[in-house]
C-alpha cells in the first residue's frame, strides 16, 4: 500500500440539528486531513447545515431535493469521489477522536488485504460502548458488538468483525464499486450490514481498530426505538438475509429465521409497536420477489466457501435472548 493514500469523508445529514456542527468540526481537527470532506444533505428543513460551508470552505455540501436515505445519500457521495483511495463514513450524531482516521489509515496499512475497518464507538461522554463492530447470526438477526459494554471490560483488539457499523466505517472505494455500493432500497438501517455481507461473499474480511475511536449518540436523529427505525430495521434484517444467505445456509437456518421474526410481532406489541412491525414483515415479504432477483447475481459473483463464510457469524443460540 502506498503511504499518500488519499481520503475522502462523507456524512449524511438529514435534521441533525445541533449534532452535526460538532461532528464537522471533529472532521476538520484530524490530525491526517481528509482529501474531501462530503455532506449529502437529505433536505432537510432544521437549519442544520447554518453556516457550515463558510465555517469550513474545504467542505462540500451536496443539496438533495428530497430526503434519499442513508444508503442513497451515501452513493451519491461515492460516485464524486472518484479521486480518493478510502472512504470514510461518518454519522452526524458522530464526534470522531482527533487521531481517529489516523489509525484507521494505518490499520490498512498493516493489512493490505482488508477492504474495510470498523471503530470503536462510545456513548458521549462515558466509557460505555455503543459498539464495537457489527454480528451476524445464522438467523439473520444482526447487532451491535459489546454495545451497553463497559470499555474498560472489553480488550478485543484488531480482530475480526462480519462488518463495520456503517456510523463511523472505513471502506476502500474500489472495493466498494466492485460490490455495488449500498442498495438504495434498504434507505435506512442494515444497509452497512447488507454492504458487509456482500463484500463477505465477495472473499473480503474485515477489521475493527480498537484506537480508531468516535462518540456516537446512535439513532440521535431517528431515535433509537422510534417506528421510524423499527419499521426499516425488522424490514430490512429480511431483505438482508434473503438476498445474501448462500443457499445452503438459507434453508439450513430458515426455520430459525422464520420464528425470530414471528416473535418479534409479539415482544414489539408489548412497546406498543407491533402494528410497526407487522408491516414491517409484510412489506418484507412482499417486496421479496425484487430481492430474490438480486440474490441471482449476488451469488453468482461469490467467491468464498460456505464454511468460510460461516466462521465470520455467530451461531450462539443464546444471544437471540431478549432480541
Amino acid at each position: 500500500m502506498r503511504h499518500d493514500e488519499r481520503v475522502g469523508v462523507i456524512v449524511v445529514n438529514w435534521n441533525s440539528g445541533d449534532l452535526l456542527l460538532p461532528c464537522v468540526e471533529s472532521i476538520a481537527g484530524q490530525t491526517i486531513a481528509p482529501e474531501r470532506v462530503l455532506i449529502v444533505d437529505n433536505a432537510s428543513t432544521d437549519g442544520s447545515l447554518g453556516d457550515l460551508e463558510e465555517r469550513f470552505p474545504q467542505v462540500e455540501v451536496l443539496r438533495q431535493p428530497v430526503n434519499r436515505g442513508f444508503a442513497c445519500g451515501n452513493n451519491i457521495a461515492i460516485e464524486k469521489l472518484v479521486d480518493v483511495d478510502w472512504i470514510a463514513l461518518l454519522n452526524p450524531d458522530a464526534i470522531a477522536y482527533p487521531d481517529w482516521l489516523e489509525n484507521l489509515l494505518a490499520s490498512a496499512r498493516q493489512h493490505p488485504t482488508v477492504v474495510s475497518f470498523g471503530s470503536k464507538m462510545l456513548r458521549p461522554g462515558s466509557d460505555v460502548l455503543d459498539g464495537t463492530g457489527d454480528v451476524y447470526h445464522v438467523s439473520g438477526l444482526a447487532w451491535r458488538r459489546d454495545h451497553g459494554a463497559k470499555d474498560t471490560l472489553v480488550d478485543h483488539g484488531a480482530d475480526q468483525i462480519f462488518s463495520p457499523c456503517g456510523a463511523a466505517a472505513f471502506y476502500r472505494r474500489d472495493a466498494l464499486k466492485a460490490a455495488g455500493g449500498f442498495d438504495s432500497r434498504f434507505f435506512c438501517y442494515m444497509e452497512d450490514v447488507d454492504l458487509g455481507f456482500r463484500l463477505r461473499l465477495l472473499g473480503h474480511q474485515s477489521l475493527y481498530v480498537p484506537n480508531a475511536v468516535v462518540e456516537h449518540v446512535g439513532s440521535g436523529i431517528t431515535g433509537r426505538r422510534s417506528d421510524f427505525s423499527v419499521y426499516f430495521g425488522h424490514r430490512n434484517l429480511v431483505w438482508t438475509y434473503f438476498k445474501n444467505m448462500p443457499s445452503a445456509l438459507l434453508y439450513r437456518y430458515l426455520l430459525l429465521h422464520l420464528v425470530v421474526n414471528t416473535m418479534a410481532i409479539p415482544r414489539y406489541t408489548r412497546r406498543g409497536q407491533g402494528g410497526v412491525v407487522l408491516k414491517a414483515k409484510r412489506d418484507a415479504f412482499g417486496g421479496l420477489k425484487d430481492m430474490l432477483r438480486s440474490r441471482r447475481e449476488v451469488q453468482l459473483s461469490r467467491t468464498v466457501s460456505t464454511s468460510d463464510l460461516l466462521q465470520s457469524m455467530s451461531t450462539d443460540y443464546s444471544a437471540l435472548v431478549g432480541r
